[in-house]
């Protein structure tokens, strides 16, 4: 029984290997790579959240993110400046603040 175990604990960490292996690719490929944790974690938040159209995400929406939910607000919001200065984000026009455009050469736009 051992065994078994062993092996299938084996096989799941190959799988998750493998799994990680890919995103990291993918990640590179688009440009990603260099990002911080948080940051990608918030970007990935906010392109879910607009659902990869040119659709207005508002700061506690991506703040309120699975993805997102783990960082400490001062990491969040020193990603989120990050990502605007990287123009990965844009403020929204017509809103004073808090509402934000997931950049369209990322967002399959």
């Amino acid at each position: 029984m051992a065994t078994f175990l062993n092996k299938r604990l084996q096989s799941r960490l190959s799988e998750l290997f493998e799994l990680r292996s890919m995103l990291r690719e993918m990640e590179h490929e688009i440009g990603l790579d260099g990002l911080t944790k948080a940051e990608l974690d918030v970007f990935l938040a906010a392109h879910a959240l607009a659902g990869g159209r040119q659709e207005v995400v508002t700061s506690n929406d991506i703040r309120n993110h699975d993805l997102t939910s783990g960082i400490t607000q001062a990491s969040y919001h020193r990603a989120l400046r990050s990502l605007i200065s990287l123009d990965l984000l844009e403020k929204a026009e017509g809103y004073k603040s808090r509402h934000y455009l997931v950049r369209n050469h990322l967002a399959g736009g």
